[in-house]
Parts: C-alpha cells; structure tokens; sequence
C-alpha cells in the first residue's frame, strides 16, 4: 500500500470541498472505473498494486472510461459550507498513465441547491470560471491560485478528454451560515441561540500555536467531535518550562456563555490543565496578537511592541483541570466579552480534541446589495 505525499498546505485556508463539512458530489458523466466521491476524500490518496475490480485496476480517486467519441466528462460538487475560493489542488497522485490531461472548473452560487437538476444549465452565465482550461501533471499536486472573490456553494470540475483525479481541494475562507449548525451540542448550559463562534464551518480560524508536532492546530475546531487520537490537537513532550497555546480567530465578534474542551481519544496523553483568554481586537495584524507578555504565548523578545496592551486580554475561563477522553462544559466563565480572538492555554503539554466557543455573534450594518456577507445562504 502506497500512501500519496502530503498535499501542500494553505494555513490560512480552509478545503470548501472537504467531506468532513458535508460537501457531496451531486452528479458526474461517468465514473465507470473510480467512484466520484472519492475526489473529496480528507485523507491523501492510496495505491493498492493488487487490488482489482470487475471493471479493472482499482483506485483511489474519481476514473471515467477512455472515451471513444468526442467530448469530455464533468462532476458536480456542492461544498460543505459557502466560500470565497482563493486556491484549487487538482491531485492526481497514482494516476500514472491514465490521468485527466486537462481539466477546467466553474462556481457559481445556488444556495439551496442540492441536485443537479436545481442548478443552472452547464452554459448558463450563473456559471463562472474560477479555473481556465489548464494541464495536468501525472501524479502530482497540481496548484492553482483563483483570484475571483465572489461567494460560491458549487463547483464543476470539467476534464478533457477523459482519465483520472484523486482529489479536488478547494481551497478558501468560510461564509457563515448562522442559522445552520450542524455541529450544535446538546447540554443544559448551551442555550438554543448559541453558536459556535470558533467552528472552522462558521468562518474560525486557527492563527498561530506553540507547537502541532503531532496533528494541525485547525484540527481543534474541526466540524464534528473527533474520531481518533489524530483527529485533535497535539503537542509534543515539552522537556523545559512553559506551557502550550493556540490563537483563534473567531467567525465573528461575539459575547460568550459557554466554552466546550474535548479530550476525546486522549489516554494518557491529554493536556492536564487550560485556560482560555479572549481579546476585542478586529483587524489585528498576527504579531499584534502575538506580542504580549511571553508568559501568555508571545514573542515580546523578537516582535515590535504590540499596539494591543496587555490588560486588554480578558481571562474567560482560569486554570481548569481537564481528564481523559472527555468533554468539559464550562459556563461560569470570568469575563465574556465581546471577543474576536481567544486563547486557549493548555498545562503542560498534551492533546485537546476540540474547542467550542459558544456565544451570540454581535449585530452587524446591514451589508449593501451583493456585497458577499449580505448574500443569504
């Protein structure tokens, strides 16, 4: 079994096209040797050199037949979540020989839309390209910079003539969708209007952390609850003083009620203590967020004196003991903003599975037709 190289990595973005957030293949032309949802898979494609189908050789990605006539093939995609789309990775790891040589993709927006009978016709001007026809190389990570700005609920990858892709990333930042949240828990202290304010899904973002040795800090505010140890947040031993943190932009400015930490998966291995701290800062340059005090997860040594002081971080929740493979709801909580960025600290090292930052996103103007926050998804 042959595992494909890593893809790239967009730390400040987010895969719009990630089956973890729901995106689903809604139709293609034809997926007569690989199956098309394979292209949205999370984890990096496989190589099985033994393993075969009735129809031949199997793998891991989306294959159309050779195609005997003129043409060329489609799939249709809905994101998980609505976006501006800003990178595109057309990977066509394994495909040796039988890869699409050509591929184009479309967006457009169709909020609601979820088959392919509800979507504009293919020639419709709804559809507008984000890709050019471009070629693809065998094998590889193919990387494309898209540069429209424009919200989009779904994609249509278009190869010529025929042949293979692994997966398709979509690559780009998150429009909420407040009235949706799939990811909602259920506890006596999350009241019905609550919102995670942090949630990958709802426009969070992980900005910077001490360490991710063993998994990527966005894994902590992943959709979902974590299904194995590698589906958190990790950190190496830590063998000097200190502690560990990561910084979290929020999906908008909120007031908080109550802060989730899960250890789930976490034996032996879970961070024993944390604290959680938050700060009203919109628009803050990172090492603005990072300049503090070096006890609280700065760099004050190396950066320029931060223009955010430091009693404007707010302790929201103070040193709190965490278990293994556990879920801590936490509502008595020392101050509650409005944040735009929190903290989470963790003693003195370890795993945390998930952080959910539960409050009510402060009101915002009223965004001017077709500016992209105004649109409904």
């Amino acid at each position: 079994m042959i595992t494909a190289p890593p893809a790239p990595s967009f730390p400040a973005l987010v895969d719009l096209a990630s089956a973890s957030f729901g995106a689903e293949v809604l139709g293609c032309s034809n997926e007569f040797f690989a199956e098309a949802s394979n292209l949205l898979t999370t984890t990096p494609a496989i190589f099985d050199p033994d393993r075969y189908t009735e129809r031949g050789k199997w793998m891991d990605g989306w294959e159309s037949r050779r195609r005997r006539s003129v043409g060329e093939d489609w799939c249709v995609i809905q994101l998980g979540v609505r976006g501006q789309l800003h990178a595109l990775n057309l990977d066509t790891s394994h495909f040796l020989g039988n890869h699409a040589p050509l591929a184009r993709v479309d967006a457009c927006h169709c909020p609601g839309a979820r088959t392919v009978d509800k979507l504009p016709a293919a020639d419709s001007p709804e559809w507008f390209p984000v890709l050019e026809q471009s070629a693809l190389a065998p094998g590889s990570h193919n990387l494309f910079t898209v540069t429209q700005s424009r919200p989009i609920t779904h994609l249509r990858l278009t190869i010529t003539p025929d042949g293979g892709v692994a997966r398709l990333r979509a690559m780009g930042r998150v429009i909420p969708n407040w009235d949706r949240q799939p990811d909602q828990a259920t506890h006596p202290t999350i009241s019905p209007g609550d919102v995670d304010l942090a949630a990958l899904r709802n426009g969070g973002r992980a900005l910077a952390c001490s360490d991710m040795f063993f998994s990527p800090m966005n894994n902590l505010i992943a959709p979902g609850r974590s299904t194995y140890m590698g589906g958190g947040w990790e950190t190496r031993r830590k063998r000097g003083p200190g502690h560990d943190w990561i910084l979290l932009e929020l999906g908008a400015a909120g007031s908080l009620s109550v802060i989730e930490v899960d250890t789930g998966h976490f034996h032996g291995n879970n961070a024993q203590r944390c604290s959680v701290w938050g700060v009203h800062a919109p628009g803050a340059s990172l090492a603005d967020l990072l300049g503090q005090d070096r006890s609280h997860g700065g760099w004050h040594e190396v950066l320029p004196p931060s223009s955010i002081a430091a009693d404007r971080w707010e302790r929201i929740v103070a040193e709190h003991a965490l278990g293994p493979d556990r879920r801590e709801f936490i509502s008595e909580l020392e101050a509650r903003g409005p944040f735009t960025h929190v903290r989470l600290e963790t003693f003195p090292d370890g795993g945390v599975a998930r952080l959910r930052v539960y409050g009510q996103p402060a009101p915002k103007p009223r965004a001017a037709a077709g500016d992209a926050d105004g649109d409904p998804s």
